[in-house]
């Protein structure tokens, strides 16, 4: 695919959920199919589902982690977007989208780290802890960095 065809790609709607403890670290998980590679939970938002329907969704099939577990402190004003690296796009969903485009929600999480289980019915990550920001920027993917950024600082999250 040339550049002007990835170019005329949508990007896939997508929702980011960027989970606080008491503490002020960050959930970050390590994916099972990228080594070394960690990210807050995120997932794609089915058709007729609301944007903040589908993060409660995500965030029970990624973390374990219950509503009741977490209280809503934000939610992005905008979209934010990212493209797919060449090598990764054409790999993932049979090449039809350029990236993502996604609405974050920062969640304060009220439970007890024993109800987070990432064991779940389609994991996503093997293993997973809580980050100070600077950390997390270092170990996600780079073509994600930016993204984190900007979501970071919308949420007042210092770097």
């Amino acid at each position: 695919m040339n550049e002007a065809d990835r170019l005329s790609l949508p990007y896939r709607p997508n929702v980011g959920l960027m989970i606080r403890n008491p503490q002020g670290r960050i959930f970050a998980g390590r994916r099972i199919d990228y080594p070394d590679a960690w990210q807050m939970p995120q997932g794609g938002i089915d058709e007729g589902e609301e944007p903040l329907e589908a993060a409660f969704r995500e965030l029970n099939e990624e973390t374990g982690i219950i509503r009741d577990a977490v209280k809503l402190l934000a939610e992005s004003r905008d979209w934010h977007t990212y493209d797919f690296p060449p090598e990764v796009a054409g790999k993932l969903w049979k090449g039809g989208y350029r990236g993502q485009k996604q609405r974050w929600y920062l969640l304060g999480f009220e439970g007890e780290d024993r109800q987070i289980n990432i064991a779940t019915e389609h994991p996503e990550f093997d293993v997973w802890r809580w980050m100070e920001p600077p950390e997390l920027i270092e170990r996600i993917v780079p073509f994600k960095r930016d993204i984190y950024r900007a979501v970071m600082r919308e949420f007042s999250i210092p770097l």
